[in-house]
């Protein structure tokens, strides 16, 4: 429970959101800038490394070895057999080969019409790979449900990280989250490129997964909330998922030019390393530092950043009679922690909370199946991963650009309504109109693509700042269940290739028409508090409230103390 020890006499009509003791700032000036930029670009690495699998784990052409015969043909298992002939020998299918009889022969009759398993082995193409995961450790036939499992216990480490990055970030700051898990993400990768066997590389993997989303979701909340409102949509949606969509853009060029796993993994790791540098740049959230009493590095960073906007800065920012609910420990509080119950001990906490996680754990489901399901589309592969990232970068860009002009959960709802339409229409396209299908698909991927990048704006602006960077990091814990099952949906498809469609349709359906539950927050400065939390839709008794009401009910949010679910002692 959110704890905290407070004085009898507060002068609430004195209070200021900072939104407001901060104007002399400006909404875009150099410090803005700075932060925009270096922020966004913290998720380049983001991109890629979330999708990596999608080579990593790419399975190559293959077929059983032939057994030795007597000819000096097929002495060498090397020897490339004319088409026809190879495959009349090799076998009905890549599992399995057809058996060699007595005859001594050298001749396709030494081979009958009875089949057995591939007992010398197999042979993996280099053609379009050096070697990927599955070649390495012949991950084919028997073995093939080691495949998405890798990709799952990836998303098992985004799982782990989601449930302890949130709770660190909001207890230890967003800036040693955001740079600890840097390094850690770095390290990480380059072990798992020395990995001798594929229990190593899942354990790495899992790790990997959890500096990943750990990374991605602190810088996000430290940009959202150094920055105003009227650029937290442009950082959230321009900034901070292009960049993500250009890291992933840059993958199939990445593995396109280096065919091998091991050797993608360190190229993968090494432009982290240029980041690390930006620990005496990027300064942590004045926001969080309000929130637990260090009022004087607030201040510190507000000032600094007033200079490097040159703009004059009043002596002292942030005075304890301005700003109670913002500074605790000014109030005469000892100190204010919440826990994850928090996010469900008031009502309208509660529900905010319990949709928001039923929508993330949906989208992501959507949105990385998709995403994986690149690579087992018709074509060049390479091209195929390349559109779909260009695709999700289309989106991010259109999103952004509603932001301003529709309502928050309109903007959701019509996202994922447009992903399932185009989803459940592959059912009706005749087999032979590939093409059409995967124009589909890619269509499918960019409604959720704009709705995934959309969450983490929606979310950010719906969780208050004692418990965002919780808030947000349980909201995804939730999304990874969605994308650990992903790949088995996608594995559907081996035996029937359009149910993975109707499933993903139905469940982006049944999501457009939860998001219009959610209250609309465009244009409402960030809930510092529990108390502010606004209901959602079903449960107001009266009208929605709107843009131009919404920063006036936010100051007079905290007068209701009733509305409040932190427990307030009196000061000893």
């Amino acid at each position: 429970m959110c704890v905290a020890y407070v004085k009898q006499d507060l002068s609430w009509e004195k209070m200021r959101d900072y939104d407001d003791i901060i104007l002399f700032l400006g909404e875009f000036g150099r410090f803005q800038i700075a932060v925009f930029v270096l922020l966004s670009l913290s998720a380049l690495p983001n991109g890629y490394v979330g999708m990596s699998m999608v080579f990593l784990a790419d399975i190559p052409d293959h077929r059983c070895k032939l057994p030795l015969t007597n000819s000096s043909e097929n002495g060498d298992q090397h020897v490339r057999l004319a088409t026809e002939e190879y495959s009349r020998r090799v076998g009905p299918d890549m599992c399995s080969r057809y058996k060699k009889t007595n005859n001594t022969a050298a001749s396709a009759s030494e081979f009958g019409n009875e089949t057995e398993g591939c007992l010398e082995g197999w042979n993996f193409s280099t053609e379009k790979y050096t070697s990927t995961i599955v070649s390495e450790w012949v991950l084919v036939c028997d073995n093939a449900w080691k495949v998405p499992f890798s990709t799952s216990i990836f998303f098992l480490g985004v799982l782990i990280g989601s449930f302890i990055s949130g709770h660190l970030s909001d207890r230890f700051g967003r800036k040693p989250v955001f740079f600890s898990t840097m390094a850690f993400q770095t390290i990480i990768t380059l072990i798992q490129s020395t990995s001798i066997n594929w229990p190593m590389f899942c354990v790495l993997n899992c790790l990997r997964g959890v500096g990943q989303i750990s990374n991605y979701i602190s810088s996000l909340v430290l940009g959202s909330e150094i920055l105003g409102k009227s650029t937290r949509g442009s950082y959230t949606l321009l900034g901070h998922s292009v960049a993500f969509g250009v890291g992933y853009a840059c993958l199939p060029l990445f593995a396109y030019f280096i065919r091998g796993w091991r050797m993608l993994l360190v190229a993968s790791a090494i432009p982290c390393v240029f980041f690390i540098p930006l620990w005496w740049v990027i300064p942590e959230s004045p926001r969080w530092l309000l929130s637990q009493g260090r009022v004087e590095e607030a201040e510190l960073v507000i000032k600094n950043a007033a200079k490097m906007n040159r703009v004059p800065a009043p002596e002292v920012i942030f005075r304890a009679d301005e700003c109670t609910e913002l500074t605790p420990r000014s109030r005469g509080e000892v100190q204010q922690v919440c826990s994850f119950l928090d996010l469900f001990q008031t009502a309208d906490m509660r529900n905010i909370t319990i949709v928001s996680l039923i929508l993330w754990t949906a989208t992501c489901m959507i949105f990385y199946g998709l995403s994986l399901n690149t690579a087992n589309m018709s074509g060049d592969s390479y091209l195929n991963c390349f559109i779909s990232a260009t695709t999700e970068i289309v989106a991010y860009v259109g999103t952004w650009l509603l932001i301003n002009h529709a309502q928050r959960p309109t903007i959701l709802f019509s996202s994922l309504l447009f992903c399932g339409i185009m989803l459940l229409v592959i059912r009706l396209v005749p087999d032979d109109q590939i093409v059409l299908s995967q124009v589909l698909a890619l269509l499918g991927k960019l409604g959720v693509s704009g709705a995934y990048s959309f969450l983490y704006l929606f979310s950010t602006e719906l969780f208050p700042t004692v418990v965002r960077n919780m808030g947000l990091g349980v909201a995804s814990m939730a999304a990874r269940v969605g994308s650990i099952l992903s790949p088995y949906v996608l594995y559907i498809g081996v035996y029937n290739k359009i149910l993975p469609y109707i499933i993903f349709g139905i469940i982006s359906l049944f999501s457009a028409g939860l998001s219009l539950l959610l209250p609309d927050t465009r244009g409402c400065k960030l809930p510092e508090n529990i108390s502010q939390v606004k209901p959602i839709r079903r449960l107001c008794s009266s009208k929605e409230l709107s843009t131009e009401q919404c920063d006036h009910d936010l100051e007079e949010f905290p007068k209701l103390e009733n509305r409040s679910n932190c427990t307030r002692l009196p000061n000893t």
